[in-house]
């Protein structure tokens, strides 16, 4: 059932009956990992709800500047990549992925909230949910009107390197690794080379968010999950991940759990590992 408590979902029902309303636009913000081999475009293009645009992370939301991927831009790249897909100012705006509701579609609704947009929701389980209720798709491309998007990014809602390396000596925000555990106590396969996680931090693997079907689970499981963890939301959090998608996941929960602001760590994972220096810690939280 969609969390309808929170402003940042919306469910199937709502989306279909606002399909049509001339302030809402539908974004497919779908991700694979290069190892899955998977081309979200190419689904896009086969099937995507209609009047969906695709946003590609690895283009909207990418510095060309950094070695990392789909590392946060400038605040002129982002608004000229994004009212390009008719998305600004004064429109509700959706999006989904095409494996249910995690990943770059919560990577996506947190870009556009750092970038001062906040009327974006999720779309609670995503394409596989829209399409398990036989409801419409296409594949007709979908040509949209450029829009102005007044960009005022958010520093609050990111975290860099120094930021994180200063926290380790501080404590001042719990940081929280959406990692496999596996990954994070340094025993699983490590994509980014060193394994291990940031000292001090707690670990909730974002799909424990999550129910069966990709939707999210309700207010209390999701506190729940992050009281398990030993987080609080009670204090400032900062998320992380691999390469900064799924620390959204985390983020996104924390926010229906009413944890408005929750920082994510842009880098993540793939600039820890990789940078000499950086403190690395292996074993349980």
């Amino acid at each position: 059932m969609t969390n309808t408590s929170s402003d940042a979902l919306v469910s199937t029902q709502w989306l279909a009956d606002h399909l049509d309303a001339p302030d809402v636009r539908v974004v497919d913000a779908s991700y694979y990992m290069p190892a899955q081999n998977t081309n979200a475009r190419a689904i896009y293009n086969t099937q995507h709800i209609p009047g969906a645009v695709f946003y590609d992370i690895d283009d909207i939301a990418a510095d060309d500047s950094a070695p990392l991927p789909h590392m946060v831009p400038d605040a002129i790249k982002f608004s000229a990549k994004v009212r390009k897909l008719g998305l600004g100012d004064g429109v509700r705006i959706v999006v989904y992925g095409q494996t249910g509701s995690a990943l770059a579609a919560c990577r996506a609704w947190w870009m556009l909230r750092h970038f001062g947009h906040h009327d974006v929701a999720v779309l609670d389980g995503g394409l596989p949910k829209w399409l398990a209720e036989n409801r419409a798709v296409t594949d007709t491309p979908t040509l949209p009107r450029e829009r102005h998007f007044t960009a005022r990014a958010n520093s609050f809602l990111l975290r860099e390197y120094d930021q994180v390396l200063a926290n380790v000596k501080s404590h001042r925000e719990q940081f929280v690794d959406a990692r496999a555990t596996e990954r994070f106590t340094g025993q699983g396969n490590e994509p980014w080379g060193k394994a291990g996680h940031v000292p001090g931090s707690y670990n909730l693997p974002f799909d424990r968010l999550l129910n069966a079907d990709g939707t999210f689970k309700d207010t209390d499981a999701i506190r729940t999950a992050f009281t398990d963890a030993g987080v609080s939301l009670d204090k400032p959090i900062v998320t992380s991940c691999g390469s900064g998608v799924t620390a959204c996941v985390l983020a996104l929960g924390a926010y229906i759990a009413g944890k408005k602001e929750v920082a994510v760590y842009d880098g993540s994972w793939a600039e820890w590992a990789t940078t000499e220096g950086s403190p690395i810690d292996q074993g349980p939280a």
